[in-house]
């Protein structure tokens, strides 16, 4: 079972890679609901799809429905750097303690 990243940003795509997660950047409605139907209809080793905050909130009904009614893949919902503040400083934290980077 593998993690898969739909954001919109570069940045959360590039953290979440470094991590071995793979994933797409896309920006408007149309490409989220586009990349969500492919990777329900798709890859069956897909079990948590992790979506950034300002992703949901383009586009909430449909990413509502998707979580009511679809059993596999989970979707996540993450803060990243536009998120709320100490999610984001939380996440900013962790990432320095253990890369010893400042985001």
């Amino acid at each position: 079972m593998r993690f898969y990243l739909i954001s919109d940003n570069i940045d959360t795509q590039i953290g979440m890679r470094l991590a071995g997660i793979e994933g797409v950047v896309v920006h408007q409605p149309e490409e989220v609901v586009s990349e969500l139907n492919r990777v329900f209809t798709g890859d069956s080793d897909i079990g948590i799809v992790l979506i950034t905050e300002k992703l949901v909130k383009l586009c909430p009904e449909i990413i509502y429905d998707y979580k009511l009614n679809r059993k596999r893949p989970l979707i996540v919902e993450i803060p990243d750097r536009h998120g709320s503040s100490e999610v984001s400083e939380a996440i900013a934290r962790y990432v320095k303690e253990a890369v010893g980077i400042t985001i």
